[in-house]
């Protein structure tokens, strides 16, 4: 069994957070994630992509993106936007797909501290192998900031008493935050979307997922932006990717005897 400890949490403020939430920092580049913080210096992305505060050019590798990034994380303690819990918890988070719908299907899971040792000894299963530059540059982030500003989930066993304890919970208390992921398309009224940006200045809307009006809505650029196509792993491209690699890897073990791709040894 796999070991997990509470911890002193950095929440942003309740009349933030839609702004401070972001992508995860791997689903987007430089340039696209400069256009998504363009006027909003609350977005995350300022610490997890802390090279689009740089020159044009700067790599997310190079020294000086590191320091910008504990300035910048600092700056959010700082001005308040990231306010570090006094006590010890374990956080629980709710997400669905179709929240508005009668029948919605919730998935609900735990924010913890996970302990490197059950990793390393095997406790807990790796399910990829990730590029070493992307661990060391995770694992700097980690370390110049003290803090893991983009948790990885993990899955487990369906245990009775934990799912007690957590359906107690959110049946009897209220949720802190409650977030609406705009980037599945259905949820947009993008006819509302244009008269809604024409009204309101202080908008924008950056998507993946490009509207079915988005040569109309380009009119309000640069506060609506929309990426050529849908990024990160749900993908169509990035599922194909993924399963004719897996696909080469199967061939490479039973032809050539290849345990390079083997993660669980």
């Amino acid at each position: 069994m796999s070991v997990i400890k509470p911890f002193k949490g950095y929440r942003p403020t309740t009349d933030i957070v839609e702004k401070l939430a972001s992508r995860p920092y791997d689903v987007l580049n430089t340039e696209e994630a400069r256009q998504e913080c363009a006027g909003n210096p609350y977005s995350l992305l300022h610490v997890t992509k802390a090279e689009i505060d740089l020159p044009e050019g700067t790599k997310d590798s190079d020294t000086i993106t590191y320091v910008k990034v504990v300035e910048n994380f600092n700056s959010f303690k700082d001005y308040g936007w990231l306010v570090q819990d006094k006590e010890e918890k374990l956080y629980i988070y709710a997400q669905s797909m179709n929240p508005t719908e009668e029948n919605a299907h919730w998935q609900y899971g735990i924010v913890a501290c996970a302990w490197s040792e059950d990793y390393i000894n095997k406790v807990i299963k790796k399910h990829e192998l990730t590029r070493k530059d992307k661990e060391e540059d995770r694992m700097k982030h980690v370390r110049i900031t003290n803090a893991n500003v983009e948790p990885v989930f993990f899955a487990y066993p369906a245990v009775n008493e934990i799912d007690a304890i957590v359906d107690n919970i959110v049946r009897h208390e209220k949720p802190v935050y409650d977030l609406v992921n705009t980037a599945r398309k259905e949820v947009i009224n993008e006819a509302e979307m244009e008269k809604v940006l024409a009204e309101r200045t202080d908008l924008k809307y950056v998507t993946d997922i490009a509207p079915s009006n988005a040569e109309t809505l380009a009119q309000f650029a640069p506060r609506f932006f929309a990426t050529p196509k849908k990024q990160g792993a749900e993908t169509a491209e990035a599922n194909l990717n993924a399963g004719l690699a897996a696909a080469r890897q199967i061939v490479g073990f039973f032809k050539d005897g290849c345990t390079k791709f083997q993660v669980n040894k």
